[in-house]
């Protein structure tokens, strides 16, 4: 088994700080995780199973606050670091989007069902009080290739700042 992050999923809306969760094994106990988007990044480490080849369950809270980032998309790595030599191995990527670029103060999102008849315009007058604001809803929503495309059903998130 390699290691696995099942927080957060791909595409997950993450917040500050980015919460990682998953099961690891390390060199000697000692995992690395690596929060960034090819501008900046917040790198740390993190004790799991007995430093023995045993994999351990883990919660990391990577404090992103001092990051410079510059793009919505970020990627959450968690990997092992050689002993022998520094090069990483077992490297686990999951790309997410990163709430605080997209809306000031974010908190979180809600879900919103697509009905008929509706647009992103509508949508974002609904949330933001402003239909000019439904960038904001194609940022936090990669499976949206066609802005003037949605469907009924479709469930959206729309981020929600303070």
């Amino acid at each position: 088994m390699t290691n696995r992050i099942d927080q957060p999923r791909e595409w997950d809306l993450v917040g500050d700080p980015v919460l990682i969760a998953g099961v690891a094994n390390g060199f000697e106990g000692t995992a690395h995780y690596r929060v960034g988007e090819g501008h900046d990044e917040v790198t740390g480490y993190f004790q799991v199973g007995g430093g023995t080849g045993e994999h351990g369950q883990f919660q990391v809270r990577a404090d992103v606050s001092a990051a410079a980032f510059t793009l919505d998309r970020l990627y959450v790595q968690v990997f092992e670091v050689s002993a022998e030599n520094g090069e990483e191995f077992n490297l686990v990527t999951v790309p997410v989007i990163y709430g605080p670029r997209i809306v000031p103060g974010y908190i979180g999102y809600r879900e919103h069902t697509v009905v008929r008849g509706e647009t992103l315009s509508a949508i974002a007058r609904a949330h933001y009080g402003d239909s000019r604001l439904y960038p904001r809803i194609v940022r936090a929503n990669p499976q949206l290739t066609d802005p003037d495309v949605i469907v009924p059903g479709q469930v959206l998130r729309i981020p929600v700042g303070d």
